[in-house]
């Protein structure tokens, strides 16, 4: 390669990134935010392998002016609060704590013999996390389990003033948490509006990884509406590199908007290991007016319990693909019984957003307001249905569990492998079952599938049981599989068993 050759190369490798600026975006929440406009990062065309006509171009990004626009109005937060722990009166830690012989079986009876009684002391807890100001007069956002059991909350800001913060009020089914500092004309971040982010954008983290301050990372999308089981959140999954202390700190997109807080990581070991979960910007500002209104959040519930439709379930009810939430226990007396809704409708879609995953109905129910009418596409016995159900309140006590009850599909004609019997009066009063079948023994294809000695059989694809002929009946209607809902337990399953 020539002399000549290799300048012009240099060049491009030094141009690549910095080329062409994007013009700021203004998005206006307030007076105080309308001075803190969104920037777009600065990026280049590549230069590779040609793009498909009518493609946007591939581009990389500097986010050298999102970080100098937005990282002050990103801090450091320091929560000190404390545990308690249970001390034998001779000042020795108990079960709980570091006695070697806590293990013991007999440590309790020996430990009262000698006449010790245990009490309670506080130990003092030390935590670090991230958040980021939203209002110039104090307003910040962060992860509530940040400010779990604080007993003071400190907010440093990047020059170096510090604040005691009070919390006005924290969400932990969503992980939100609003705190307020007495401060005026604070640098504040714009928040994205709408729910535009798509799988593969770059974004970019700004936060406090193990308490150095405002630390920048940056990765892509990876997935969206990510189900964790914890939570009723729909997560932005990404591959930012995100530590501990990075825990409520700003998501942000290439136009310098807040998308989302940094929640959670799936590490095997407390560091990053490429999976990184951020709570949605819209999910998070719905909780933080709520607290900001009223200093509390109400969450909503229709009342059933639901579960993945797989491949089996679909043929097993004749749905085209496996999509939907499968109603596997309906709470008696609860928003979904009263509008109908049963074990075994499958939910296809609420206000005409489609369920995809049984994850996606309990994000969108949870960030509903109780009292509000919703339109929900029911698949029942191989047609849909058009049901109306209106939202209770997640914290009213949940009444007794219905017992199994209808919905009429297709699935298996091979034998299940199963030896039943009909529950006799003890067990239907010991049990509290009205109705099923008792499984002495499983094997074939229903073992193979998760089914146990001991199960009652209630219901077979959405069919009430309660003689082996009505288990025959429906199996020999079966073409795939077959849906069995299953009492083990306190707990009401669906099992699909594909038969051979």
């Amino acid at each position: 390669m020539s002399n000549s050759t290799l300048k012009r190369a240099a060049v491009a490798v030094a141009v690549l990134g910095v080329i062409g600026v994007g013009g700021a975006v203004a998005v206006k929440q307030n007076a105080a935010v309308a001075a803190a406009a969104p920037v777009a990062a600065a990026v280049a065309p590549a230069s590779a392998a040609p793009v498909p006509v009518g493609a946007p171009s591939i581009a990389l990004p500097d986010f050298s002016v999102i970080v100098a626009h937005n990282g002050p109005a990103v801090v450091n937060i320091n929560v000190t609060g404390s545990t308690k722990t249970a001390y034998d009166v001779d000042g020795q830690q108990g079960r709980n704590g570091n006695d070697p012989y806590a293990d013991d079986p007999f440590y309790e009876f020996f430990r009262r013999f000698q006449g010790q009684q245990r009490q309670q002391r506080a130990q003092p807890t030390h935590g670090l996390g991230s958040g980021f100001i939203i209002s110039s007069d104090g307003i910040i956002l962060t992860n509530a389990h940040v400010v779990r059991d604080a007993s003071e909350v400190v907010v440093k800001l990047t020059d170096r003033r510090e604040f005691r913060a009070k919390v006005l009020g924290s969400d932990p089914q969503s992980d939100v948490a609003v705190l307020k500092i007495d401060a005026k004309n604070l640098p504040v971040v714009p928040l994205a509006q709408g729910n535009d982010l798509k799988v593969g954008e770059w974004v970019l983290a700004i936060g406090s990884p193990y308490g150095l301050d405002n630390t920048v990372t940056a990765g892509v999308v990876s997935a969206k509406g990510r189900s964790l089981p914890d939570g009723n959140v729909p997560f932005i999954q990404t591959d930012v590199a995100v530590n501990p202390g990075n825990s409520g700190g700003p998501l942000f997109n290439t136009r310098g908007e807040v998308v989302g807080i940094n929640s959670q990581i799936y590490s095997q070991t407390g560091g990053y290991q490429g999976l990184s979960f951020a709570i949605p910007i819209d999910v998070a500002n719905k909780i933080k007016n709520q607290i900001v209104a009223t200093g509390k959040v109400v969450h909503a519930k229709l009342g059933v319990t639901v579960q993945e439709v797989n491949q089996g379930f679909a043929d097993s009810f004749n749905l085209a693909t496996p999509e939907g939430a499968l109603i596997s226990n309906v709470e008696r007396g609860g928003p979904a019984d009263k509008a109908g809704l049963k074990a075994g409708d499958v939910i296809r879609s609420l206000n005409g957003q489609k369920i995809v995953s049984s994850a996606d109905l309990p994000s969108i129910v949870g960030l509903s307001a109780p009292g509000e009418k919703i339109a929900l596409e029911v698949w029942r016995q191989g047609k849909p249905v058009q049901i109306t159900a209106t939202l209770g309140n997640a914290k009213d006590k949940v009444a007794a569990q219905d017992d199994a009850s209808p919905a009429d599909q297709a699935s298996a004609k091979l034998r299940l492998g199963l030896s039943l019997r009909p529950l006799d009066q003890d067990e239907r009063r010991e049990s509290g079952i009205a109705g099923g079948l008792l499984i002495q023994d499983a094997g074939g294809a229903a073992a193979n599938a998760g089914v146990q000695p001991g199960d009652v059989l209630l219901s077979v694809n959405g069919r009430p049981v309660n003689t082996i002929d009505q288990v025959r009946e429906v199996v020999g209607k079966s073409s795939k599989s077959v849906a069995l809902l299953i009492q083990r337990g306190d707990d009401k399953i669906f099992i699909p068993v594909r038969l051979g």
